[in-house]
């Protein structure tokens, strides 16, 4: 017994020794990452954040960071080409990188754009520069699917989409789809991009790549492509390679209207006695200042406040087409002037004989007013052939995506098979 008890010590005793004789492993301490930001290392200054006050001149800025007006006025004059100090504008963001010691003097001058775009103005040394810097961008792919149930931008809202890229898809489909005329339960689908910077912060959206819009049980599709390799301008097309874009847009007014009153040789109007009297015009209603657009480009022929048409603007297209938009609050063109397909030209209005806010939209087909809702209006040029087959295969798997959900790399001929299904 006594013996065991030996042998037990003796072992716990020869562990205990082993033990004592390994090696602690080190806890190594990793050394902080330097703050790096538009190529300067932030740790090294002392870094002063603030926005541009209402008023206040680049020069009250550094002025006010210890850098005397000779100093100030030499920076001026050398960066003048580069960056204007004179436009600095009040509400945007600046950095100041200043000397990380008692006199905490300005060096460097990092003036914000935009969150993507800054200036930076380096007077640290006596070489002073001026440069523009851009943050990386990383650009996703995203996808967004939904339901009309009360109108367009309300359920782009309610997706948590930003309105720009709601104003981006229905300038787009401006040609083929009235926005006004969406019924509860359209749906649509849409692949497009947004931008970010460091990863996290959202920059804004980038290219809509392609969408399909299904409106009385019809799907609509949109797929953006380069057809012109020279030029390299996108435009959209269908599913079967006609260009989207129109000569003319369906509606002076991108959102928030009604036609209140349409062409009608016959209508009586209340203005003026109930009588019938002939209305050449659609009338889209509007609220007071809604901007009104050229809905295609031409040479304003008119710009004038007339009688019972208030503050108005006509607009020669070519030899055949001219229009006329009446009742403006405002005229933003001249006679003379050249304006391009979705152009503001005015504002809503209630100028001349009107009951309330609306443009009368006026339409002249070789010198006689028709009804543009009625008009089978001019196409733009279609697709060459060989880009047209081109184009076909080149959007066969996209369709796919749009239809079912994936994006697959397929053959041409299997993609007609799945798409025959």
């Amino acid at each position: 017994m006594k013996r065991a008890i030996v042998i037990f010590i003796t072992t716990i005793l020869f562990w205990s020794c082993g033990d004592s004789k390994k090696e602690e492993t080190p806890i190594i301490k990793e050394e902080p990452k330097p703050n790096i930001q538009f190529g300067y290392n932030f740790d090294e200054y002392k870094v002063i954040q603030d926005t541009i006050k209402s008023g206040e001149s680049f020069g009250e800025i550094l002025d006010r960071h210890h850098v005397f007006y000779p100093v100030i006025n030499k920076i001026a004059a050398t960066v003048k080409e580069e960056f204007d100090v004179r436009r600095v504008r009040a509400g945007k963001p600046y950095t100041i990188l200043a000397s990380n010691d008692s006199l905490e003097k300005a060096q460097v001058f990092i003036y914000k754009h935009d969150k993507i775009n800054a200036t930076i103005v380096d007077f640290k040394d006596s070489i002073i520069t001026a440069e523009r810097f851009a943050k990386p961008i990383k650009t996703v792919e995203k996808e967004v699917t939904g339901v009309i149930y009360n109108n367009f931008s309300v359920t782009m809202d309610s997706l948590g989409i930003r309105p720009g890229l709601t104003y981006t898809v229905a300038d787009i489909y401006a040609w083929t789809l009235d926005f006004y005329r969406l019924q509860k339960g359209d749906s649509f689908k849409i692949i497009y991009e947004e931008k970010f910077i460091d990863d996290t912060t959202f920059a804004g959206y980038g290219n809509v790549k392609r969408m399909v819009f299904n409106h009385k049980k019809r799907n609509l599709y949109a797929f953006r492509y380069i057809a012109d390799s020279i030029k390299q301008i996108p435009d959209y097309y269908d599913a079967e390679g006609d260009l989207l874009r129109r000569q003319f847009l369906k509606s002076p007014i991108k959102f928030q209207y009604r036609i209140s009153s349409r062409y009608n040789l016959r209508r009586r109007i209340a203005y003026y006695g109930n009588r019938i009297r002939p209305h050449r015009g659609t009338d889209f209603a509007a609220k007071v200042g809604t901007p009104i657009i050229a809905t295609a480009s031409g040479t304003v022929s008119e710009s004038a406040r007339r009688g019972g048409n208030g503050n108005y603007v006509k607009i020669k297209h070519n030899n055949t087409y001219s229009t006329q938009y009446l009742h403006m609050k405002r005229r933003k063109v001249s006679r003379g002037d050249y304006v391009k397909q979705g152009d503001v030209i005015g504002w809503v209005g209630m100028t001349g004989n009107t009951s309330g806010p609306h443009v009368c939209y006026r339409f002249w087909k070789n010198g006689r007013q028709v009804d543009p809702l009625r008009e089978k209006l001019p196409p733009a040029k279609p697709l060459p052939k060989a880009i047209k087959e081109k184009y076909l295969k080149h959007i066969a798997p996209l369709k796919y995506q749009l239809d079912y959900g994936k994006l697959e790399v397929y053959e041409p001929d299997v993609v007609k098979e799945k798409l025959a299904l």
